[in-house]
Order: C-alpha cells, then structure tokens, then sequence
C-alpha cells in the first residue's frame, strides 16, 4: 500500500467472505495474509461496494458467499458493479469440529472469506436469467406431481384407518369414476367432511398439475429448444418432458471440462466410500432419472 494523502491497493486482493441473510449481512475481509475486520450491515451489494471502494480503493475484490434462499440475485449485481464474486455450495466449505459447535454468522463469514484467500473454493454454475425462470417451470411441475401424490397417500391412508375400500384399480390412475365413488361412500357426517376435505385438495392438485404440464410443454416447443430436444429424443424412453429437464438442468454442455463431469453432474457416476474391504456406492442420480421418466409416461391422475 502506497502512503500518502489517498489510499491505494493497487496490484492487493481483498477477500469478502458475505453470510447472507435476509435483514442483514455479516462480512469478513482479508488480505492474503491477514484478517482485516468483521462487521455487520445492510443486504446490499452497492452498499459493499461503496465500503470496498473507500477503505480499498483499486484494490481486486473477491467475493464469496453460500447458494441459499436469495439464489443468484446478489452474485449479478455484483457482477454488473465490475466485482469477482462466486456461489459455493455450503457443504463444500470445510469446517473443522470445533466450527460446527461454535457456529455462528460470524464464524462463517470468516470461514468463507480465508478458505477464498486458499484458493479451497469453487463456485457452483450460474444459470443465465432465462435458462433459470425455465427450469423454475419444470420444477414446480414436479413439485406439483409430488403435491398431488401426497394427496392420493393421504386418502388411501385415510380409506384404511376407516376400513372403507372401494373395488376399483387405482394403482396407476384415479378417474373420474373413482372419485365419484368416494364422493358417494356412505359415511357419518363428520368422516364424509374429512374425506371430502382431502378430495377436494387432490382435485385442485390435478388441476395445478394440468397447467403446469400445458406450460412445460409449451415451453419445450419454444424455438430455443425445439433442435436439442428433437435430437435428444431420438434416446429410447425419453419423452418430451424428459428431454425439457436435462436441457434446463444442464444449459451449456460446454461448461463441463469432460465427459466425466457431465456424468458426474447428472448423477450416472456414483458417489463412492471405501474402506478396506467395505465399499458403499450412494447418491447416484441415474435410477431416480430413469424413475423420473417412467413415471411421466404413465397417465396423470
């Protein structure tokens, strides 16, 4: 640092560990070598930047914090304030024992910020705005699917705990007929507003899972994707919902440095512990995948 009348950091990097909330932050900044200060202040990428600017003037900001409930939003506007600024997953920031017993905002901002001084961290992918509102539709689609079985559960449960049945299959569909026959079960009043309850929330689920099919697949015929998920459909087994997933999930296949990364990335190399003779293989996506494509094929309901 040059001394005189104006600060100048020059050719220094400054590490900003950030620990988002939604009220307030808590920062952490660091030289290479040494912790500069620690202090709390409002959730605001221009606020920073101001601060950085004039204690650190010229100096090359980096800046880091945990992918969370706030996504990606303060990553950009950092990125459009001309500031080096990443997402890291937060199991990817190694913390020792005494750490985990002893969290807190401030430890972790601390953390974040001399683990970036390491160089210890990667920043995870960075969806653009497009490609990220695009998978936000299918998401809420399987969300949407997931909501409408939690329904089905719940009355089959319910049917068993009141020993009701009604003779039909209902293992992969639930039509119309079916749900009238429920509606007509002979029941006391007070079992037939339960039941009617929970039918009435399976019906507006179907419903919800309607739309959001009609949207994803119109988005899926969007002139953006109507060349990749031609091609990706010449797959055996993958349908057009499917195709639609891997192309938001994945975005620019060139982001991937190999083809083991991309597998890695869409689940199809297992996570692996071994030890001595014991090896346990977990976390693979490649069944669920499968799994995820059988059950869009079968009819909704």
């Amino acid at each position: 640092m040059k001394q005189g009348t104006q600060l100048d950091f020059s050719g220094q990097t400054i590490f900003v560990g950030i620990d988002v909330h939604k009220k307030s932050w808590k920062v952490s900044l660091r030289s290479t070598h040494m912790e500069l200060k620690t202090f709390s202040q409002e959730p605001s990428p221009k606020a920073l930047s101001g601060h950085l600017q004039q204690n650190y003037p010229s100096a090359d900001y980096r800046l880091v914090y945990e992918a969370g409930f706030c996504g990606f939003g303060y990553q950009r506007q950092f990125s459009e304030l001309g500031m080096s600024c990443i997402v890291v997953n937060p199991a990817d920031v190694p913390l020792t024992d005494k750490e985990k017993q002893r969290k807190s905002d401030t430890v972790d901002c601390r953390k974040l910020s001399k683990t970036l001084s390491e160089g210890a961290l990667k920043g995870i992918f960075v969806p653009g705005i497009e490609q990220q509102d695009d998978r936000g539709i299918i998401r809420v689609y399987q969300q949407m699917i997931k909501d409408q079985t939690r329904y089905k559960n719940r009355i089959k449960g319910w049917l068993n705990f009141q020993d009701q049945s009604v003779t039909v299959d209902t293992d992969k569909y639930w039509s119309n007929h079916y749900i009238c026959l429920l509606k007509a079960l002979c029941l006391p009043s007070s079992a037939r507003i339960n039941l009617d309850i929970l039918l009435q929330g399976y019906q507006q689920t179907r419903i919800m899972v309607l739309t959001a099919t009609r949207e994803v697949r119109a988005l899926s015929r969007q002139p953006r994707y109507q060349q990749i998920i031609k091609l990706i459909r010449t797959i055996p087994g993958i349908g057009e919902i499917t195709a639609l997933l891997f192309v938001t999930e994945i975005g620019d296949i060139e982001r991937f440095d190999s083809l083991d990364a991309l597998c890695g990335y869409i689940g199809l190399v297992p996570d692996m512990h071994s030890s001595g003779d014991q090896k346990s293989y977990w976390g693979s996506l490649k069944e669920l995948i499968i799994n995820y494509g059988r059950s869009l094929s079968r009819p909704l309901g």
